[in-house]
């Protein structure tokens, strides 16, 4: 070979070998994008890699065939060597998505990539118009060899997370794979044609392998510079990303199953873990209250379904078995091409702290109010008997009259302590189902002359129909005999109180109507508080009462009222009706 003839060589080959790395470094970029953008485009990415991998190598094929003064002829197995080089190429991209589903989708999917590659190679030269072929195994046994090892070891090297340049590392020795399987393929089959080419169709060939290898180069080249700009703009969000993730002051993780597959810095603080090993790989149950296993783990399976969760709360266990209160919040991610749940948790034990010390503290302060309450109403009747006892130990006469006083103020006193005794912690009582109208007609016969005295009627709308609650009887009727008592002694001019009871739905409304004086806004506001009261001899507590008799048969009082026009009390109730009781039991 002359001096020009080995230039020409040497330029092809530096050539053939630059499309094929560029080929295999836009493929890798192509194929690494699916494990960074949560599937988005995957078929973008797929195809796109498949394609511009095939075209790669199928235009590098053809310059290498210059570079070695190869006569060929543009037969259909070129576009069919072509079309089955990005069908292998996609086949095998789809296998390496495979993680966690097949066994060992790397080997598979390389295995694939290096079969495609060797078709390519030897269909095509197979596909010429053949007098005589002599084999050569051992240069065919070393370029599969040689072909199955480089896809291999480029996708290992793709793979290695730690390495800076894997990209490009791997296109190396994938790119240079590929040139060395076709140099070996050159010499593995020895090839003497049938025909030769005239000097005009050689000239139209040659020309049509110019346009081909300018347009295979062309595209080789714009998708590796659209996929470096791609693969910077992600890099850049990724960076973005990682930053968010690492300065969080919330631990950010993702579960790979029920396993931690990621956790940040703040998560390795939160749970008191001094090596990532203290956390990944091992299951979240171990960190969580066996109570909420149960939950937590149809909570997940759920979430597969919805997507995301909503903001919960959630307690941990750390590894030194530290309890947390947290806010979690849940959505689907995907891990290593693997459904994944990412999570971010919130550590709230401070705030719950200080919503208990809240709490205590506004318990400590109706405490107080309800002590000096009764301090003020006890003192007075107390400071009334050492009076009266007083006199009586001075001789005074009239002692009748002093005891009947006494024992009024020890009546007052019982009744004020009776009424306190009904705020304390609910004794058991026996819980049966009750009729409201049945209650109802035995307080109204009960308050009813009560009512004449005082020149009030009592208006009673009962319904038809059974209105059925679950409660204490009692203390049922101790509530509407407190509300219509009070509105006897509001009405000082006589009128009507209106009673309707009526079924809305799964609730039980009680309406009382009087035509009193009405309540202010002011006055509205405070009705229910301990000693507070209109009337001149009131305590106070009866309405207090009334209200917690009500909260703990599950039910609710509003009060609306118009000054000058009176005031109604809705008393709400659960309606129970008791065949629910029998048709539960059974």
């Amino acid at each position: 070979m002359d001096g020009s003839g080995a230039v020409f060589r040497i330029l092809f080959m530096s050539l053939a070998l630059l499309i094929s790395i560029l080929a295999s470094y836009t493929m890798f970029n192509f194929i690494g994008n699916l494990k960074r953008t949560n599937g988005t485009f995957r078929q973008f990415w797929l195809a796109g890699g498949a394609f511009v991998f095939g075209v790669g190598l199928w235009t590098k094929h053809f310059i290498t065939m210059l570079a070695f003064d190869q006569e060929w002829y543009f037969e259909w197995s070129m576009p069919v060597g072509l079309f089955f080089i990005i069908f292998f190429s996609l086949m095998a991209f789809v296998m390496l998505t495979f993680q966690g589903v097949v066994r060992h989708p790397l080997l598979l999917g390389s295995t694939i990539l290096a079969f495609g590659i060797v078709f390519l190679n030897y269909f095509s030269m197979l596909g010429q118009p053949i007098d005589k072929l002599t084999p050569h195994p051992v240069y065919i046994f070393l370029s599969i060899v040689v072909i199955f090892a480089g896809t291999y070891f480029s996708f290992r090297l793709a793979e290695m997370r730690s390495l800076g340049y894997r990209n490009m590392a791997a296109s190396l020795v994938l790119g240079g794979s590929a040139i060395i399987v076709q140099i070996l393929g050159n010499h593995a089959l020895t090839i003497e044609k049938k025909t030769y080419a005239s000097v005009d169709k050689l000239s139209q060939d040659i020309n049509l392998m110019a346009v081909i290898i300018a347009v295979g180069a062309l595209l080789i080249l714009m998708s590796t510079l659209v996929t470096w700009y791609i693969d910077k703009r992600l890099n850049q969000m990724d960076e973005r990303y990682r930053l968010l993730v690492e300065n969080s002051l919330d631990t950010i993780a993702i579960f790979k199953g029920d396993h931690w597959g990621f956790v940040n810095a703040s998560g390795m603080r939160m749970f008191e873990a001094e090596e990532e090993k203290d956390l990944l790989g091992k299951s979240i149950f171990s960190f969580l209250p066996a109570r909420d296993h149960a939950e937590v783990r149809e909570r997940l399976n759920n979430l597969v379904l919805i997507g995301s969760g909503r903001p919960l709360e959630q307690e941990w266990i750390t590894l030194n078995g530290k309890v947390l209160h947290t806010e979690i919040v849940e959505t689907i991610t995907t891990l290593d091409n693997e459904l994944a749940i990412q999570v971010i948790i919130r550590d709230i034990s401070e705030r719950k702290k200080n919503e208990e010390l809240l709490i205590n503290s506004e318990k400590l302060y109706v405490a107080g109010q309800l002590a000096a309450g009764i301090a003020h109403e006890i003192r007075n009747p107390l400071t009334s008997l050492k009076g009266f006892l007083q006199l009586i130990a001075s001789g005074r006469k009239n002692t009748t009259t002093y005891y009947d006083i006494m024992n009024s103020e020890l009546d007052r006193i019982e009744d004020i302590v009776s009424e306190l005794l009904m705020l304390s912690k609910p004794q058991v009582y026996q819980l049966s189902y009750h009729d409201v109208r049945v209650m109802m007609r035995d307080t109204v016969t009960l308050l009813e002359a009560q009512a004449i005295l005082h020149n009030i009627a009592i208006e009673s709308e009962y319904g038809s129909e059974p209105l059925w609650v679950y409660g204490v009887e009692n203390q049922v009727k101790q509530v509407f005999i407190n509300v219509i008592k009070n509105a006897i002694e509001a009405m000082i001019d006589g009128g009507a109180i209106r009673v309707k009871l009526s079924r809305e739905n799964d609730s039980v409304y009680v309406r009382i109507m009087d035509e009193g004086p009405g309540i202010g806004e002011d006055q509205l506001a405070k009705i229910g508080q301990p000693f507070y009261t209109t009337k001149e001899k009131g305590t106070g507590l009866g309405l207090m009462v009334s209200y917690k008799i009500v909260d703990n048969h599950q039910g609710k009082i509003t009060v609306d009222s118009q000054l000058g026009r009176g005031t109604m009390f809705e008393i709400m109730f659960p309606f129970r009706y008791p065949e629910a009781a029998v048709k539960k039991s059974s």
